[in-house]
């Protein structure tokens, strides 16, 4: 077994969103973000504070191979498809890359004498709501394939912990928005899903409209309330959960939310406010299975990580997205 190098940590998905602001919270911290990415979703240009090897979870001579070449300490691993509606017509697509890769990973890291990992979860492992705003201890039931994906490996993660020492956090995200403070990383999905960079494309003329799911929902506009989190702020957690390990031994899990909810037209009508532009709307019938209200109990997370969220009000969020989306998309067409 070669030594660790405590400075050291694998990140696989650093090409990503979220992945490269934890690259970058990862090297701000004083560590070297080792990049393990396939690049089927993450770009080779996010990758900026550290080396990028390109593999495969599934691969498992690769990751042998990365591992006994940077010796990392830990592992945060990011990797996997995040599109829950593609988890519900291809679940075997993502059972393969988020339950077969992951473990793969983390044998991988036990054949290397890797002992710690942070690894990015979802509020999609506690399915519909039963209280609000959910702590940890909300039951799961997840609704989808990509939930399911999630809870799966966290329960590998709990049976791994006791059988082999192989230490972990699982960070349970919201929904992750916003943009590096700096301008040199932002989102830039294939097939974009989430509302805020939709309601700033269509402000950028790049999209006619964005769609609103249901306007009958008990809220107090009528549309859907949902718990945004900066992804800087979000990032800055995976370094905490890294410092939590150093000292703890198990499975331990914590959400990552604002805990105050916005509606869908709030987001609009900010958004509306920080670009100067129309952002015409569509309505359309509510999509099933889709909870008036999904916010997060992130208590746990503050008092046992010294996590803070001072990037997270909508206007910082929606505001960051905007300077990143106005650089980044220049002299794209219109999409339908």
């Amino acid at each position: 077994m070669v030594a660790a190098d405590s400075q050291t940590i694998l990140v696989t998905g650093g090409a990503g969103y979220i992945g490269s602001h934890v690259c970058k919270a990862v090297a701000e911290a004083g560590y070297l973000p080792v990049t393990y990415d396939n690049l089927c979703a993450g770009h080779s240009w996010a990758v900026r504070w550290g080396p990028l090897e390109g593999g495969d979870l599934i691969d498992a001579a690769r990751l042998d191979e990365v591992m006994r070449k940077y010796k990392p300490a830990a592992v945060i691993h990011l990797a996997g498809l995040i599109v829950v509606s593609e988890s519900v017509r291809d679940p075997a697509q993502y059972y393969l890359n988020n339950v077969s890769g992951s473990i793969g990973l983390l044998d991988a890291m036990r054949r290397n004498g890797i002992e710690q990992i942070v690894f990015s979860s979802s509020a999609a492992v506690y399915g519909e709501p039963e209280m609000t705003p959910m702590p940890e201890a909300h039951p799961q039931q997840p609704v989808n394939p990509y939930g399911t994906s999630k809870q799966m490996i966290e329960r590998v993660l709990q049976d791994y912990a006791r059988a082999y020492n192989l230490h972990s956090v699982s960070l349970r995200y919201f929904n992750a928005a916003g943009a590096d403070a700096g301008g040199e990383i932002g989102e830039a999905h294939p097939v974009e899903t989430h509302l805020i960079p939709l309601v700033l494309e269509a402000a950028a003329g790049k999209r006619h409209s964005v769609a609103i799911y249901g306007e009958d929902y008990p809220t107090r506009d009528g549309t859907c309330i949902r718990d945004y989190i900066h992804v800087s702020d979000l990032a800055r957690a995976h370094v905490l959960a890294l410092h939590y390990l150093d000292n703890s031994v198990g499975a331990h899990a914590f959400n990552l939310g604002n805990g105050t909810g916005t509606t869908v037209r709030e987001v609009i009508e900010v958004a509306r406010r920080i670009t100067g532009a129309v952002i015409p709307v569509r309505l359309e019938p509510p999509r099933p299975g889709d909870p008036a209200i999904l916010l997060a109990d992130s208590s746990r997370a503050r008092q046992l990580l010294g996590w803070q969220t001072p990037h997270s009000t909508l206007e910082q969020m929606v505001s960051s997205a905007w300077a990143w989306q106005q650089r980044a998309h220049a002299g794209q067409q219109v999409m339908v």
